[in-house]
């Protein structure tokens, strides 16, 4: 029976450590095509939509029109109203009800800054479910020619 004597160099060491380098080659080389192809997914292309053929909703028996006419007035239904008494108008026409729809039109000459503003002091006195309003089912030039 032979007895083999160890010496403390001849153990074997094993490695309890994880080798990182691969996975950090691999995070890197993902980054790189990430950092490559994210500008490639924004979409910056100008695209000409199609109209929607769905039928529009249902008006309310009794709307509620608020126009913003060509000279910048303001009109609730057949009425002129200022700009300072357009809540009080609202008020009387909606008698009260902040949660009524308001139909919003507007000359095709209005600038955005003066509807916007509009619909600011609409936001301002309480009414905020407003609905734009334009022609159904015309071509702008047809809408022209039609015109007086």
């Amino acid at each position: 029976m032979a007895i083999r004597i160890r010496h403390a160099d001849e153990t074997l060491k094993e490695a309890h450590e994880i080798n990182v380098t691969p996975f950090i080659d691999v995070m890197l080389v993902l980054l790189v095509i990430f950092m490559v192809t994210a500008p490639l997914t924004t979409v910056n292309v100008p695209v000409d939509l199609p109209s929607s053929t769905e039928k529009p909703a249902p008006r309310p028996d009794d709307p509620v029109f608020l126009t913003v006419k060509a000279d910048h007035g303001l009109a609730v239904g057949e009425e002129d109203v200022s700009p300072e008494a357009l809540p009080t108008a609202l008020a009387n026409v909606t008698k009260g009800n902040k949660d009524q729809r308001i139909f919003l039109r507007a000359d095709k000459t209005v600038d955005y800054g003066t509807l916007m503003g509009v619909m600011d002091k609409l936001r301002s006195a309480g009414y905020l479910k407003v609905a734009l309003v334009n022609l159904q089912g015309q071509e702008e030039g047809a809408a022209a020619g039609a015109a007086p």
